[in-house]
């Protein structure tokens, strides 16, 4: 699959930075660049990659995606110090509680620090992920300003780091694009379908008609007691607010069982 280029960031999207420190698996390395371009990020930083040109690697192009312009443009330094230089809050994404560091939080509650922060500064924000094995060293965690947890079962609360990247992006994404008044759902950008739209009551009326007449031929009615059956579907259908496909689909349903029934019974029809 072809990339496509990174296009203009969403607002405050373009100052958080994604740090994975000492990468050891190219395929995570490529994930990590298509989960954060799917979420409407950019900046991927590299800290002393543990395989040479890791972002060159076939699985880290395979699994990125359609986000090897992200991939591509990932920033590669020697130190964690020299990832965070330009940010102004890093947190340290880890499983692990920490007896000493920076007060710790969840990773919404870090997406809503986040959101805060790049509206009430001009700084960067930085997330920081370890290595796939150990996660981040103290002396990592000492560089962050905030301990970030993802809330997992306890029992076994460890996750790929790719996944965790996923994770904190989408967490990120869903505050600041509330923050900015984005749409958080897929548009169809069209016109609406005009069979999605309610039908009269016109229309619903003959639909009703045409049920009774249906209910009555496959025997499921009879006419002749009634009780409050017709009543108590007309409020059913009621309720259910159709719309014109709907209905028409109904009606063929009707049909299709008054066909029915003058097979199974012609002697009465």
């Amino acid at each position: 699959m072809t990339s496509s280029p990174i296009t203009n960031a969403e607002p405050g999207f373009e100052r958080v930075r994604f740090i994975m420190v000492n990468p050891s698996h190219p395929g995570n390395v490529g994930s990590a660049a298509r989960a954060i371009k799917t979420m409407g990020f950019h900046d991927l930083c590299l800290v002393s990659p543990r395989v040479e040109r890791i972002t060159e690697q076939p699985d880290a192009i395979a699994l990125a995606s359609g986000a090897t312009d992200v991939l591509a443009r990932a920033a590669h330094v020697q130190t964690l110090e020299q990832a965070l230089a330009p940010t102004t809050l890093a947190f340290a994404l880890t499983a692990r509680a920490r007896v000493l560091g920076p007060p710790p939080c969840d990773i919404r509650a870090a997406a809503q620090a986040t959101r805060d922060h790049l509206q009430q500064h001009q700084g960067q924000v930085a997330i920081v992920l370890g290595t796939e094995k150990s996660g981040l060293t103290n002396a990592d965690i000492a560089l962050c300003q905030r301990v970030c947890h993802i809330p997992a079962n306890p029992d076994y609360s460890s996750l790929n780091v790719a996944q965790a990247l996923q994770l904190a992006a989408w967490e990120l994404r869903y505050a600041l694009a509330s923050a900015a008044a984005l749409p958080l759902l897929p548009s169809t950008d069209g016109e609406a379908d005009p069979g999605s739209a309610l039908a009269p009551n016109e229309k619903v009326q003959a639909f009703l008609d045409h049920w009774e007449r249906a209910i009555t031929e496959v025997k499921f009615l009879d006419p002749h007691h009634p009780k409050k059956l017709v009543p108590r579907m007309q409020h059913l259908f009621g309720r259910a607010q159709l719309s014109h496909d709907e209905v028409d689909m109904l009606r063929g349903l009707c049909t299709a069982m008054i066909k029915a029934a003058q097979r199974a019974y012609p002697h009465e029809h």
